[in-house]
């Protein structure tokens, strides 16, 4: 029998890089890719066409999408620790909690997929950053601001990982979490701050697609619902102990 420390040492690995994909895919949502270049471009105080001309210009893009990912971290870091200390408390029912987190994770999927639609979930509630352009601490302000505004968009897949970090009871492992899925959102801003000029096609080619990223996105929240409603992320976390001895020197 595996220690419960290594198990969820083991358990947190699928995790993590379900929290990662899933803030890739939050990126890529139609209401979050359609407006990367301008956000850009406000924040580092220039415009769009300096950031496709002026490398200098792209720098003050750069470090004005550091700050807005530490803003957006601040956020995701505070709401994971505090769902995992909500499933400590409620660790009694922590079977009951991971069915229904995983029944509502399917839910949302079924939205993505077209099944149905939920009208909340296709609009954005924005918060009114003001003049916060062009400075590191309005970046910062912006990424706090983004974090909160954009949840009725971005809480289908954010619910998901919330679910996952509540199912850890453990609110350093939970905190983790979220700063992964912080890290799958906000690296791409910065890597578009960065390539701007390489960026501008393939990211006409996700715009042009970003139906078929909404699916996708349906069907790995309902594989991860299913997983979390049936209880396969236990018996693949026992797995990958089994299969990866190495991952006991954990815990």
């Amino acid at each position: 029998m595996f220690e419960t420390e290594t198990f969820l040492a083991a358990s947190l690995l699928p995790a993590l890089l379900i929290a990662f994909s899933a803030g890739i895919l939050s990126f890529l949502s139609p209401c979050v890719l359609p407006i990367v270049p301008p956000y850009l471009a406000y924040m580092g105080g220039v415009s769009v066409t300096d950031m496709e001309d002026d490398r200098a210009a792209r720098g003050r893009a750069v470090v004005a999408a550091l700050f807005f990912i530490l803003g957006l971290s601040t956020v995701f870091l505070i709401l994971g620790a505090g769902a995992s200390a909500l499933g400590r408390t409620l660790l009694g029912y922590q079977t009951y909690l991971q069915i229904g987190a995983g029944l509502v994770v399917i839910g949302f999927g079924l939205h993505f997929l077209g099944v149905y639609r939920l009208k909340f979930l296709d609009r954005e509630v924005r918060v009114d950053a003001g003049d916060q352009g062009g400075s590191a601490f309005g970046a910062y302000f912006l990424g706090l601001a983004f974090a909160f505004g954009w949840t009725p968009c971005l809480g289908p897949i954010l619910s998901a990982i919330l679910s996952l970090a509540t199912g850890t009871g453990d609110v350093g492992k939970g905190a983790i979490m979220l700063g992964v899925y912080a890290m799958g959102l906000g690296v791409p801003f910065l890597l578009v701050a960065a390539f701007f000029p390489q960026m501008k096609r393939p990211m006409a080619w996700m715009k042009r697609n970003l139906n078929v990223i909404e699916k996708i996105s349906g069907a790995m929240l309902v594989l991860v619902g299913l997983a979390m409603a049936t209880g396969f992320m236990t018996v693949f976390a026992y797995w990958l102990l089994e299969a990866f001895p190495v991952l006991q020197i954990f815990g």
